[in-house]
Parts: C-alpha cells; structure tokens; sequence
C-alpha cells in the first residue's frame, strides 16, 4: 500500500506563505509543495484549503486568462501571515535551540 501525502496540520499555513511571496495557481501550489514535501498532494487535498481561505478572506482569486487563474493574498491575509509565523517560531524554537 502506497502512503499518502500527509499535509496535517500546516497546509494553510504553507500555502499562505507561499502566496505571500507570489501569486500562484492551484497546481503550482501542488508542484512546489511536492518538491519541499517529496510527494504531491492531490486536488482534493489543496483545493478545499484554497477555498477556505477565500472564505476568510485571506485570499482572493485573479484571472490571468480564461483558462488560468492564480490566488493573490490579500491585506488581511498578509497580516495573518506575519502572526502565523510568530507563532509557528515561537511553538518551534526549541527545536533549533535546545536548552
């Protein structure tokens, strides 16, 4: 049996992050995420998500042209970004410096 590409817990986190640095199609989320991750997640795995973020507002959707469209984050979804790596650092820290 073939494992799956596991993303619990900090797909939102990395999606966002990657759109705060550029804009970026579904499918190019899912092929970076690969090359960080080792394995690609499906549609259904990043799509839902990229929805979810919409909802919230930290997203939003731009047509590049009729059959392309890429998802730029917005003011509130940059600051969210800022707080979601302050915390990220501060839950992780001990890992990189040990006591």
């Amino acid at each position: 049996m073939e494992k799956g590409c596991s993303m619990k817990g900090f797909l939102e986190f990395q999606i966002l992050t990657m759109i705060n640095k550029k804009n970026l199609s579904g499918q190019q989320l899912r092929v970076e995420i690969g090359k960080r991750k080792g394995c690609i997640p499906s549609p259904g795995t990043v799509y839902p998500v990229l929805k979810g973020l919409q909802i919230k507002g930290l997203i939003k959707e731009i047509n590049i042209n009729s059959k392309e469209k890429k998802y730029k984050i917005t003011k509130k979804g940059k600051v969210e970004t800022q707080k979601d790596k302050k915390m990220f650092i501060e839950l992780f820290k001990e890992l990189f410096n040990p006591a």
